[in-house]
């Protein structure tokens, strides 16, 4: 199953590279071992953000991909086909009446801190209250006790039993009904692209997704941060997921394979131990009816949750100057006090590293420039440089030979005088 930060005898996080798996095999229940080889990582914070989509197969017929960003080509195309200086009023929008597609910037509420319960807002899911556009589909992955799900299983011929062989080949007279089972706790990037790959194994795909519930989770690998409503809500937004099967059991039985018409059960190839089996998927790979996923490498829920408890005062101090209080984060007074303390000293190494940033950024420039200003000083000073200056003041000065002469005469050296006192006391 996915995500599962602690393997029962094994120790080995899910999300974990598959090289790394079938390595030191006896260190696997050591901490200090598996310290030992983060820290030998090259990079252990560029591999927890990376994201290689490179590896990713993508069904390109299907457009079975993820959204484009900004700067990539399939997104600069769209936006220079927008004729944007075509104006789309509201009531032309609500209407249908519009002559090209609507552009909408979907943005975070910059007033949910002013909710008056600001913990119950952000847990709250309404999916009451949510508008879906029926007309085109666009509204959430339905649940499987949903009408939409039970309606699609009975329409699926599962007597029709379709081999691998043939979902490769394409000669498949229905819909290849796939499970990508897990927990999906603090649902992630590793997570979608699961599940991206298990949409583009084959064409004419459905996807299933099975989630835990509480109960077996936290009896099979501890406690979550969701709860299975929140994790069920967060899987079936993902645009990958056709139905999510809920209460889904921790090993996978023939009775739920025939219940669910499940053809493929999508899963990276590692065996999965528990405490009564050496792979909780051996059943479901024995009958042939196991396909294989890729991890992806460097991200996960465990590695979440250690980036928040290694900063914990940090993200206590974030939370509370959000608007959460010192009861919300389970902080006590003292607690409280010196996580106030230490803002206000950060605060204040803040300024300082900004002022000292600031000064050595103006002594570069000065620096930089300082030739220049000395060049430009000694020019101006120079003889024929306050020539030029006070000709181009209007300065009535005359500047003649004579005058330069007598100028010169007048000032005089020291011998100079001590001759003409020696003329005047022989006269």
């Amino acid at each position: 199953m996915d995500d599962r930060s602690i393997r029962i005898a094994r120790g080995v996080d899910e999300w974990h590279d598959a090289s790394t798996e079938s390595s030191a095999t006896t260190n696997r229940n050591n901490p200090i071992v598996k310290d030992s080889n983060r820290e030998q990582s090259t990079s252990l914070k560029e591999s927890e953000k990376k994201v290689n989509s490179e590896t990713t197969n993508t069904n390109v017929d299907l457009n079975v991909c993820p959204a484009p960003l900004c700067y990539e080509e399939k997104a600069i195309k769209e936006r220079e086909n927008c004729d944007y200086s075509i104006k789309i009023t509201l009531d032309m929008a609500k209407n249908g009446t519009v002559p090209r597609k609507i552009r909408i910037l979907a943005v975070k509420d910059s007033n949910r801190e002013q909710s008056t319960s600001l913990k119950e807002s952000e847990k709250k899911v309404n999916s009451e209250t949510t508008n879906t556009n029926v007309d085109l589909n666009v509204c959430p992955a339905p649940l499987c006790y949903e009408e939409k799900a039970i309606k699609e299983r009975e329409n699926c011929d599962y007597s029709i039993k379709i081999t691998l062989d043939m979902a490769k080949n394409g000669t498949v007279p229905r819909k290849i009904r796939i499970l990508a089972d897990g927990v999906y706790d603090l649902f992630h990037a590793g997570h979608t692209r699961q599940l991206m790959q298990a949409k583009n194994l084959f064409k004419n795909i459905y996807l299933l997704v099975g989630v835990c519930n509480d109960e077996v989770t936290h009896s099979k690998k501890g406690r979550t941060v969701m709860d299975e409503a929140e994790r069920y809500e967060s899987v079936r937004h993902c645009q990958y997921v056709d139905e999510v099967v809920t209460d889904t059991p921790w090993e996978i039985d023939d009775e739920f394979l025939t219940r669910h018409k499940i053809d493929f059960v999508a899963h990276d190839g590692i065996p999965y131990e528990s405490e009564d089996s050496d792979d909780v998927y051996q059943h479901v790979k024995n009958r042939g009816m196991f396909v294989t996923t890729q991890r992806t490498d460097g991200v996960s829920t465990s590695d979440i949750i250690c980036r928040i408890v290694r900063d914990y005062d940090m993200y206590v101090r974030r939370n509370l100057t959000r608007g959460y209080s010192a009861q919300d984060l389970n902080v006590g007074f003292i607690k409280k006090n010196q996580l106030h303390i230490q803002s206000k000293i950060d605060t204040v190494k803040s300024k300082f590293r900004t002022y000292e940033e600031e000064s050595k950024t103006f002594m570069e420039r000065w620096e930089e420039r300082s030739k220049e200003y000395i060049r430009s000083f000694i020019y101006l000073f120079e003889r024929t440089g306050v020539l030029n200056l006070l000709y181009r003041t209007g300065s009535q000065l005359m500047i003649t030979s004579g005058k330069i002469n007598t100028y010169n005469n007048d000032i005089t050296s020291p011998n100079d005088h001590s001759n003409k006192k020696s003329l005047k006391k022989k006269k």
